[in-house]
């Protein structure tokens, strides 16, 4: 018997730094960013200030307990320039074609590759970044002994690679995000 591997829902947010990824992203003014699979937005709040109030971040989740959260952090803040949502981005990403600018993609990618849910969740991130736009994987490095996923599970820049390359992305480079974590970068052709 196969088992299921479980969508934790859970925050990554002590073993990576927001500004070392966001760095990497290059988030400008006026961007508009898609953090999916959020969990309790972290990186969603540390980008609305580098987007700005022209700028926009849709903050996706399927776990309404996160975007509660989420939503919480945002009205203690007076935050205005996030959209938190929940929704199953393994069949529908509720946004128009072509209408995102970068998308990050934290700490999830392994759970839809063992679930083989794949197809559906690239296709629709593929359908919301703009031509020209990037997509950001991060993932926990396939290393024995540290924190994350069972390493059976976990993906390295290779699988990555192989992976969004089939949606319509070429890759553009690979960055290690402190002790843990790889950061993969794509362009949307």
């Amino acid at each position: 018997m196969v088992q299921k591997h479980i969508h934790h829902g859970k925050s990554s947010r002590k073993h990576l730094d927001t500004e070392e990824v966001l760095s990497k992203i290059g988030l400008l003014r006026g961007d508009i960013f898609l953090d999916a699979g959020c969990g309790d937005g972290y990186f969603s709040i540390a980008a609305s200030s580098k987007v700005e109030d022209s700028g926009k971040i849709y903050a996706i989740d399927i776990y309404k307990d996160s975007i509660n959260h989420l939503k919480n952090e945002i009205q203690n803040n007076s935050i205005i320039n996030i959209e938190p949502i929940v929704a199953d981005i393994t069949t529908k990403i509720p946004l128009p074609d072509e209408s995102v600018d970068k998308c990050l993609m934290a700490n999830v990618m392994h759970g839809f590759d063992k679930e083989q849910e794949l197809d559906n969740v690239m296709s629709e991130i593929s359908r919301v970044i703009k031509s020209g736009g990037n997509f950001f994987v991060v993932e926990f490095k396939k290393i024995k002994g540290t924190p994350g996923p069972p390493l059976d599970v976990r993906l390295n820049g290779t699988d990555i690679k192989d992976i969004v390359i089939n949606y319509g992305f070429s890759f553009e480079s690979s960055h290690n995000v402190g002790k843990y974590h790889l950061l993969v970068k794509f362009l949307r052709k």
